[in-house]
């Protein structure tokens, strides 16, 4: 029963924030008269708190730009729990950007949509990243290309870094910094979920969104943390590949230290009643 109100609830808060900053967000996009970073933050930011979530943080997102952050995915959690402590953008995957209010809300955050089984796509794709490059966006890149069972991390895909050396090659940017960040889900109402147990916080496969999302939500206090590695320059000349193994690396060391030593869970989650 407590988990239904605390789900309902929890939606309800999301619904009532989102109604009230998505204006604030479409006039950001379409006048410039302030920043379009900032909102999706703060939308985040609250929202995260309201879901359970308690967010740890080891290390920070670099100052260095043009930047890619290049992330092991375990969740669509993942998504508002980085937004909500750094004003980044994402890349995902096309279909994304057809799913019902999802995908409204993706473009509103300025998502880049791309789709990897059309090559002749890939060219524009790649530039539109280059380009976001070039006016010092930070860009997180699910580097797996799919989300994993938050145990272990899958082979990074170095073709998803083909923008990078594009954004080089062109003359846009001169290097790119690609910095790795582990994402770990370390325990549930306080009690560290094991190996397991942390597949409850996954979303692969065929997995419907909504009735995990629900599940999810129901579990409450939701410990998750973010370890920042440090940056990599890739700069012209540089082997693609290699600097994709050396960021996968960092993103797997980090990933096994977060889970084999959770970090202590102190902060209280914000309870909607």
């Amino acid at each position: 029963m407590m988990g239904r109100i605390r789900l309902v609830a929890a939606l309800g808060f999301v619904g009532v924030t989102m109604v009230a900053l998505m204006p604030v967000q479409l006039i950001a996009m379409k006048t410039k008269l302030f920043s379009e970073r900032r909102v999706p933050r703060l939308w985040h930011g609250l929202n995260v708190r309201a879901l359970g979530f308690r967010v740890h943080q080891k290390g920070a997102l670099t100052t260095k730009r043009p930047l890619i952050i290049a992330a092991n995915h375990v969740s669509w959690t993942d998504i508002p729990v980085i937004s909500s402590r750094y004003e980044v953008s994402f890349v995902a995957k096309s279909e994304m950007a057809a799913w019902p209010l999802l995908g409204f809300l993706a473009r509103l955050q300025r998502t880049i949509f791309v789709e990897r089984e059309r090559r002749r796509a890939s060219g524009a794709q790649a530039d539109e990243i280059a380009r976001r490059l070039a006016d010092d966006d930070a860009i997180v890149l699910f580097a797996e290309g799919t989300t994993g069972d938050g145990n272990m991390i899958l082979p990074f895909k170095s073709t998803l870094f083909g923008a990078a050396t594009k954004a080089i090659t062109d003359g846009a940017v001169d290097k790119v910094y690609i910095q790795p960040l582990a994402i770990a889900y370390t325990r549930v109402q306080g009690i560290p979920m094991g190996r397991q147990h942390r597949p409850l916080a996954s979303w692969i496969g065929d997995e419907e969104l909504a009735p995990h999302a629900a599940r999810l939500l129901k579990e409450g206090a939701i410990d998750v943390e973010l370890h920042f590695g440090e940056p990599i320059e890739f700069s012209p000349g540089d082997d693609r590949k290699a600097v994709t193994r050396l960021a996968e690396g960092q993103v797997r060391t980090m990933l096994h230290e977060a889970l084999a030593s959770p970090m202590p869970s102190r902060q209280r989650p914000l309870r909607l009643k």
